[in-house]
């Protein structure tokens, strides 16, 4: 299946593109970097540090976090957070309904697919 895929190119080498922003959503959903990470099949080690990366980009908080504890930590995303996955999930919605006739027109015009020899 043919998706369009965007990431925002912010100067000074920041990025923002659709990894970043699942793993927002999924924290925003599950209240745990520890939680999102192992739905998106990374260690707690990298969601933390791309979480923290976004945090750090923008001048408002994109994430509140608190350290654990007896009960264990939490994370949540901010008003912010919530706007900027709003922000993001509004482009490609935009940008796919403005260029979908083209990206069909493409997606019709491929070579079939070829199968991947197993090992």
């Amino acid at each position: 299946m043919t998706r369009l895929t965007i990431r925002i190119d912010f100067d000074g080498g920041r990025q923002v593109g659709h990894g970043k922003i699942r793993l927002l959503e999924l924290i925003g959903e599950h209240g745990s970097i520890s939680r999102a990470a192992r739905e998106m099949k990374m260690s707690y080690r990298r969601a933390w540090l791309l979480a923290d990366e976004v945090n750090r980009m923008f001048s408002e908080p994109v994430l509140e976090t608190q350290h654990g504890g007896v009960g264990g930590g939490h994370a949540r995303l901010t008003s912010f957070g919530h706007a900027l996955v709003g922000h993001y999930r509004a482009i490609e919605t935009q940008a796919l309904k403005s260029f979908g006739k083209q990206i069909g027109d493409l997606e019709r015009r491929l070579r079939p697919a070829e199968k991947v020899a197993s090992k």
